[in-house]
């Protein structure tokens, strides 16, 4: 009997292994075609969509010019709050591949509903092309307009915390795994968004500006169409990580397990708190957390009572005994918190720049040639060149020039990556404030001051300076924010952390409907800075003004919250090594089993004699 539980155990084992073997041949370099191209389709959809929405609010719905920035600043928001949800259940049960591909249905979902009601003209209010005294659109009319932002919402709820770290999964992103490669997947997936954003701004906002808007949002679902059939055919390649489990109830236990014993006394030693590879070895891979002197009262939920030391054997209950590994889980999420609140006022200071500067072009010459304009909603294309352009010239030249005198393989460090990010935004908006100054001061001179519709005979490529100064800013802000809560966050905890990076997208997007809603209530009927139709007669340059001072003051909070940051204390073990101790654990076991079951043979040899 025990010889036939052995050999069941020695075929548990062997299948073990093999599963082990053919997950760990997936993955690689060979699964990144199949995900960016997913991506790149997915952008181009999404790019296609938002990038030129404003026009199609103001112009074909006729809604009043903060009512429309505002609500794109919601949905916006809406979209980046969705992505919490995603992340829970990827990381809970679901899984990321799956989480992926039904997010992706329901954004076509949305996308579809939207061509629809852009090609039928019962959706829609009459053509106003004086833009005075329009008719808006009927509340039936905005709600098809809000059922498919709603529906893009929440497939992007779903596709946007799970990208970046489904990407991560192919690939060995521990310290030394992530020094060993010449090049960086952060740097690398901004570049293909950017391409993807370009090839938008360009080609499907021509579209829109030119041919209609049923082509120029039917566009953008085919892409996305697209986009998800590329993504399912690479599903045989990818390596997928089991979710193991909600990692807020993971954070709960902890805080639980701490409250119970908060009449406990710490050992002197951390070494006699609480620990368990084996329980910990699904949400640790890459390595275990190490123990840290921050926040000690969270080590009580680690403290091991001597009742539970008597049974020891047993699955402890984790509402009342956790690992340290689980315990410095919720330390680096509390520790990245200041760091990742920095990036809600940012969002807050620019989040109806786009708007905005769209409207400023619409109102500038844009002809680059006496027969072909260029599209307002186009002129994003200079922040995207920038970008894209900038991320390969950081690779190859300011990283191997950095590592000079850093020593850090990655040039400088994420934070210090931010904080230089920090400061050219500010300079960015400074100089939008001057070039509006610039345009009313154009609109004066010709006296076009009252025509909402006139085109002032100042260049389009005015704008071009802070476009570049945007995409600058985006190499280093965007690309180090991601990269900082990617590395900061627990592994098991990653497509949360993504969300936490869509999150502060989304306050800081509600943040800026308040701040505008505000502005515009409180300067005034006569010279108010934002008002409803004529720009040329606000006062947008003094709202810059405004911003760039907001932005000034969270520089220096972050300043000071970088300065104080601990890095997560972590011990790397490597998928060779966990490869290599799993091998030598089956081959012991094997050995035991083997052994066991010949002196259960020479027992039963014997007894038969």
């Amino acid at each position: 009997m025990e010889i036939e539980k052995s050999a069941k155990n020695s075929e548990e084992i062997g299948a073990q292994k093999e599963a082990k073997t053919t997950q760990h041949r997936r993955g690689g370099i060979r699964t990144l075609p199949f995900i960016l191209a997913n991506e790149v389709c997915d952008r181009f959809a999404s790019a296609g969509f938002h990038g030129n929405l404003i026009s199609y609010l103001t112009q074909e719905l006729n809604m009043p010019l903060v009512a429309a920035s505002n609500t794109l600043t919601n949905f916006g928001g809406t979209s980046s709050f969705t992505p919490l949800i995603g992340a829970i259940i990827a990381d809970s049960f679901a899984g990321r591949f799956w989480t992926i591909t039904v997010a992706s249905l329901i954004y076509e979902l949305g996308l579809l509903s939207i061509t629809v009601s852009a090609i039928l003209p019962h959706f829609r209010p009459p053509p106003c092309p004086t833009q005075v005294n329009c008719q808006e659109a009927t509340s039936s009319q905005l709600w098809i307009l809000y059922i498919s932002l709603l529906l893009t919402s929440v497939g992007s709820g779903g596709i946007r915390p799970c990208v970046v770290p489904f990407s991560a999964d192919q690939f060995d992103m521990t310290k030394t795994g992530v020094a060993s490669r010449k090049w960086n997947l952060f740097n690398w997936y901004f570049f293909s968004m950017g391409f993807a954003s370009l090839s938008a701004l360009t080609i499907v906002v021509y579209i829109q500006d030119n041919m209609g808007w049923g082509w120029g949002l039917g566009i953008p679902s085919i892409a996305m169409m697209i986009s998800i059939i590329a993504f399912v055919l690479g599903s045989p390649l990818y390596k997928t990580v089991k979710p193991e489990g909600s990692p807020l109830v993971r954070l709960a236990q902890v805080i639980a397990a701490a409250v119970k014993k908060r009449n406990q006394t710490l050992p002197e030693d951390p070494k006699f708190l609480y620990h368990n590879w084996e329980l910990d070895a699904p949400i640790a891979l890459e390595g275990m957390l190490l123990h840290s002197d921050q926040y000690k009262w969270l080590d009580k939920a680690a403290i091991v009572t001597e009742e539970e030391a008597r049974d020891s054997s047993a699955t402890p209950d984790l509402w009342k005994l956790v690992t340290v590994h689980r315990v410095e889980e919720l330390k680096s999420i509390i520790r990245m918190l200041p760091i990742w609140a920095s990036g809600i006022l940012l969002i807050t200071s620019s989040s109806h720049l786009h708007s905005f500067v769209i409207l400023q072009a619409r109102s500038m010459d844009r002809h680059l040639s006496p027969s072909f304009e260029i599209s307002p909603a186009s002129m994003s294309i200079f922040s995207v060149l920038t970008m894209m352009s900038g991320v390969v010239l950081y690779e190859r030249v300011f990283v191997p020039f950095a590592r000079r005198f850093t020593g850090n393989p990655s040039g400088i460090t994420s934070l210090q990556r931010m904080g230089i990010g920090f400061v050219i935004n500010i300079i960015a908006t400074v100089v939008a404030a001057l070039i509006e100054m610039k345009r009313k001061s154009a609109a004066a001179k010709f006296n076009l001051l009252d025509d909402p519709k006139a085109i002032i005979p100042i260049s389009v490529f005015w704008l071009v300076p802070q476009y570049f100064l945007h995409g600058v800013a985006e190499i280093f802000m965007s690309v180090g924010h991601l990269e900082f809560l990617f590395e900061q966050s627990p592994e098991s905890m990653r497509s949360s952390a993504t969300a936490l990076y869509c999150i502060t997208t989304a306050i800081g997007n509600y943040l800026g409907t308040l701040l505008v809603s505000l502005v515009h209530k409180y300067t005034g009927n006569e010279r108010n800075w934002l008002p409803d139709r004529n720009l040329n007669r606000g006062g947008l340059d003094y709202y810059y003004f405004l911003v760039s001072g907001i932005q000034v003051v969270n520089l220096v909070y972050y300043l000071i919250c970088a300065r104080f940051y601990t890095y997560k204390p972590v011990e790397e073990t490597t998928e060779r090594n966990k490869e290599e101790d799993l091998e030598e654990a089956n081959e012991h076991v094997s050995s035991h089993i083997l052994k066991d079951g010949g002196e259960e043979e020479k027992r039963g040899v014997t007894k038969d004699e």
